[in-house]
This record gives structure tokens, sequence and C-alpha cells, in this order.
């Protein structure tokens, strides 16, 4: 079955109109299932609609299996069963200046970066672009909140599991669907999509001229130790994602961020940093140093706090807008597909 949550006001209205429903009831419906109701609980459809709609479309399309919380409260983590019984995750992470949900927007990954327990057993599909948006959802109505300025989550980041430009039509059609200003209108300028760096489709993206910080998993300052943690690194050259990046930011005229997860030996050494320097020197740019969070069955080590401070001051001194991005949720497997890979590993012992 569908979920109307795939679905824009205009085909929520033509899916009413064939029902042979008044066109006010379209906006109640849209309105209801972007706050994450059941189809029962919009109490403002008649109970004939409800069972119409009930026949060809899923009343909920997620269910909560998990939620985790973790020992600071910055951090929560949702692990949802979808219709087909795969598992997906977000986390919801509180700062200062609002509530940002990191989404998933694949079951599985078929990108196998050697750090990443996201692909550990590769990509299963993707998600839809409701199935995004159920995840924004259920969280909103979960910390109470409404529509439009009265929303509880402020900010959106397609970082979860799954790499977003390998489902690309339906991360575009979830954006578009989010930004709806009848529904949640979360602003596009207040939402990342994060890439291993597909250089084709971030040119594809910067042409649909929607106004979103891109984010690059760009992890190694040579192709060659790229190679060696992200088989994506084979197709894709750090030349030719730096090239993808300047015409997504001559589109768009949006930040774009380079993520560098800091992994002992392997990223971190001076040959590493030293071209780090000579890639991002002079660009409009940014910088995110990345805490690894350690995974089982690889033998990847993080390092130190210290060591990454010194790290960021000499990116510092070279005039590299940088930020060591602090760790959020260590206890809670908060890391991309830790509690979906740990919910696999029980289902199978079971």
């Amino acid at each position: 079955m569908k979920s109307l949550l795939d679905y824009n006001l205009s085909e929520i209205k033509q899916i009413v109109s064939n029902l042979n429903q008044p066109k006010f009831r379209a906006t109640q419906l849209f309105k209801g299932i972007q706050l994450g109701k059941s189809l029962q609980e919009i109490s403002t459809l008649p109970k004939k609609l409800v069972e119409q709609l009930n026949k060809e479309y899923l009343n909920e399309t997620v269910n909560l299996i998990t939620q985790q919380k973790s020992k600071d409260n910055f951090t929560q983590k949702f692990l949802f069963k979808l219709q087909d019984n795969h598992a997906v995750e977000c986390v919801l992470m509180n700062y200062k200046h609002g509530n940002s949900l990191c989404i998933s927007t694949q079951v599985g990954c078929r990108m196998k970066c050697k750090f990443c327990a996201s692909g550990v057993n590769g990509l299963v599909r993707n998600l839809t672009a409701g199935e995004m948006l159920a995840q924004v959802a259920y969280v909103n109505k979960f910390l109470n909140g409404k529509l439009g300025s009265d929303r509880k989550i402020t900010n959106i980041v397609l970082m979860g599991t799954g790499e977003p430009l390998d489902n690309f039509d339906n991360v575009v059609k979830f954006l578009k669907l989010v930004n709806s200003e009848d529904g949640l209108n979360i602003s596009l300028r207040n939402i990342s999509l994060s890439t291993s760096g597909l250089a084709p489709q971030i040119k594809k993206l910067a042409d649909e001229n929607l106004p979103i910080v891109l984010t690059i998993s760009l992890h190694s300052s040579t192709d060659e130790t790229r190679k060696s943690i992200m088989p994506i690194a084979n197709n894709h050259k750090i030349k030719d994602i730096m090239n993808a990046c300047w015409y997504y930011f001559n589109i768009t005229k949006r930040r774009v961020v380079f993520e560098y997860v800091l992994i002992k030996d392997v990223t971190t050494t001076t040959n590493q940093i030293q071209n780090l320097i000579s890639l991002l020197k002079s660009t409009p740019f940014h910088l995110n140093l990345i805490m690894l969070n350690e995974v089982e069955n690889n033998n990847f080590k993080k390092i130190t706090i210290e060591q990454a401070k010194q790290i960021e001051n000499e990116l510092t001194a070279n005039n590299i807008s940088v930020t060591l991005r602090r760790t959020l949720g260590d206890d809670i497997d908060a890391a991309c597909g830790q509690l979906r890979q740990k919910h696999i590993n029980k289902e199978v012992k079971e």
C-alpha cells in the first residue's frame, strides 16, 4: 500500500476529488498527515472518507521500534519499522538555536565506507519521499510540535543511513514536501544534504536550484587514501568533486561544507593535513572535523581530543574555516547505522 505522505497538496486534492469528497477535505488531510497523525487521529475527517482511504493507503508510514536518549540529554535516537518490516533510524539533536533531526534516505547503503555501520549489509532499497517525511513528522509530533512556525523541528540533516544522491528523485521530492507552506514548512536554507561525493549528481542537484547546504563526506585529502576507506572514490576523484562543488556554489550561492573524519594514522598524518590545507585554502568552503565513532569489525581507531584540537589549530592558522564537531550520543549508538545494525544482529540471533 502507498503512503499518503508521498503526495503533495495538489496530488492529495486529486485523491480526495476521486473519492467524491469536497476540496477542503484535502487541506485537512494534508495538514493532518504532516502533523504525524494517523487517519483516525485526524478528527476533522468524516468516517466515510477515513474508511475509503484505509482501503488504498497506509494508516501509518512508520512505527517506533525503540527510542534512546543520551545521558547528556542532547541526543535522542529513534528506530522505526517500515511497512515491509525493514528498519530505519533518525537522530534528534538539541541545540541552543533549535532541534536538528538527522534522517535516513535509504534502507542500508551501497557506498560501504569502511568506518561507517550504514553499509555493513549493503543497500536494501531506497526510501520514498513519504518515508523520509514520516521520520520528521513523527519526531515533530513526539515533541508536541505543530505546523509552520509552531513546529519543533527547526533543522534537517540528510546524513543518516544511506547516500541521498543515490536516491535522487525521492530526495528532491522530500525536500519540496517538507518545505510546503501548507505543511511543516521547514526552510530549505535550514536543510543540509550530505553526500559521499557523487560528482554528476551534485551538479544535477545544483540545477534544481534548491538553496540547501551541501555537505561533502571527504574524509581524506588524497585519492589513494580515500579509495582505501571509501570505495566510491574509485569512481569519483577529489578533483571532480571539487569542480562539482564550485558548480553548486556558483549556481545556488549556498555554502558547501566538507566533513573529515579523524582516523588515527590514516587521515591524520602530516601528509594528509598538508594536502587538506592545499585543497581548501583560499576557498569559501567550510570544514567540519569529526571524531571517529569506532565500529565493530574494523580496526580504525580514534585520536584523542587534544590531538584533534592540534589539527584544528593548524588548519585555522592556515586560514581554513574549520570546526571540530562535538561528539553527541556515544552512549546510544547515535552514529549512522549503529542502532539499526544492532537491531539486525539481534533479529539474526533470534
